[in-house]
């Protein structure tokens, strides 16, 4: 590992963020010397960010704590394009209206982690709509269009991946790099911005971007990407079956955020808490040495710390206790998933096979019957062995609800109304 001069860079470093620094020397200088200002892009296709954006973000909150200026850039105008990174197909385009929808509800999971300059802090959020939305396209053809080798695009792994599948790249797609590039540019201009971040796979648009500040400006930019995660069984980042794990609260609840923590597999323990929470990195040796059983307390420090980040230290605690009480005390607490269920639809019964499709614990009759068949499916931590079984209001615990198990890591509760 690199032994770096600045804070920035060497916590960074430590944490296991870098992949990839040009002219890491330049870099580490600049910024043991002066504060300098960097941005990571952020496109607009979802209401919220989910779990596979917190590394960037991350990056973000690592940079404004050790004094320097961050900027998450939205991508309000690149949305529209689609960023043909890491994709075998088109994206489907977006309309301006549900891209400024998306935004607003991605702007409150920043909050978490950096701090605006309407804040107290000197965190800047940018729209790069603001300059690509009105370009004149002869003008950018003629300014920014010609610095641009096709030859060299063609060569990148974003545009050859999607060549060799002989799957179609459209033209809209092929200028998104250009447009990236032009971003980082823009940003200099407006923030005196040196530095782009990203993930590995971004690396090609990223040095685009330093060879069109050099060619405009004469500047020098620099490009800083982190390695793109996978759990040690190879899954991607922020994926689980039930689909993403977002960061908003009300697509996904704090307890199935604290959950999908929980469930970290026992190789990934160590890495995920230097690079998903603010743990010191004394603290994190010694819960990464755990071993066996003890792992699980390790685990659950893991999810309560990153649950804290993105939801408050008070939900944190709440889904912790919501988990100690369902699998260590055999009950069920207040932040359990819940759906609610008519009053006269449990008093004419309703079908096992029916109730976990309701509860979402399942999506088809097929899947209940396997689950009962390898003993996984349990009402009030009663296991279910007859598919033709009914649950009625005589179900109803002491608590006003019916818990519904599948395996012992998903939990509903079917709450009458």
């Amino acid at each position: 590992m690199n032994t770096y001069k600045s804070d920035f860079l060497n916590v960074l470093a430590a944490r296991g963020f870098i992949h990839q620094v040009s002219e890491p020397d330049a870099l580490d200088e600049l910024a043991r010397s002066s504060t300098i200002t960097a941005y990571i892009g952020f496109d607009c296709t979802a209401a919220s960010l989910h779990v596979g954006s917190l590394l960037p973000i991350m990056l973000l909150y690592w940079l404004q704590q050790t004094g320097h200026r961050p900027i998450a850039l939205m991508g309000g105008g690149t949305t529209r394009v689609g960023d043909p990174s890491g994709k075998d197909e088109s994206r489907r385009l977006l309309t301006d209206d549900a891209i400024n929808g998306n935004l607003k509800g991605i702007h409150a999971s920043f909050d978490k982690f950096l701090k605006f300059e309407n804040a107290g802090g000197n965190a800047i959020m940018a729209n790069n709509a603001d300059w690509l939305n009105t370009l004149n396209y002869i003008d950018f053809l003629r300014d920014v269009g010609r610095h641009f080798s096709i030859n060299r695009m063609l060569a990148f792994d974003s545009v050859k991946l999607r060549l060799e599948r002989q799957q179609e790249l459209s033209f809209l797609e092929f200028n998104y790099m250009i447009l990236q590039a032009y971003d980082f540019v823009e940003l200099y201009r407006r923030y005196g911005c040196v530095l782009q971040m990203g993930g590995s796979d971004q690396w090609g648009n990223i040095v685009n971007g330093i060879d069109l500040g050099r060619r405009l400006h004469n500047a020098q930019f620099f490009a800083l990407t982190s390695p793109l995660i996978t759990t040690s069984s190879g899954a991607k980042m922020g994926k689980t079956a039930a689909g993403a794990v977002w960061l908003d609260a009300d697509q996904a609840s704090p307890y199935e955020y604290w959950q999908y923590w929980r469930n970290t597999e026992d190789a990934d323990v160590g890495r995920f808490l230097k690079l998903f929470t603010i743990l010191p990195l004394d603290e994190i040796e010694r819960l990464a040495a755990l071993q066996g059983a003890e792992i699980n307390e390790a685990k659950k420090v893991l999810a309560t710390e990153a649950t804290a980040l993105v939801h408050g230290r008070t939900a944190a605690g709440a889904a912790a206790a919501t988990a100690r009480i369902t699998f260590e005390e055999g009950g069920h607490g207040a932040s359990l998933p819940s759906v609610e269920i008519a009053r006269s639809d449990l008093k004419a019964g309703i079908g096992v096979r029916a109730a976990f499709i309701k509860a979402g614990l399942a999506a088809s009759n097929g899947e209940v019957r396997r689950a009962i068949a390898n003993n996984a499916i349990m009402v009030n931590d009663a296991r279910v062995t007859d598919e033709k079984a009914e649950i009625t209001e005589r179900d109803v615990t002491a608590d006003g609800a019916i818990k519904l198990s599948l395996g012992r890591k998903r939990h509903v509760l079917l709450k009458p109304v």
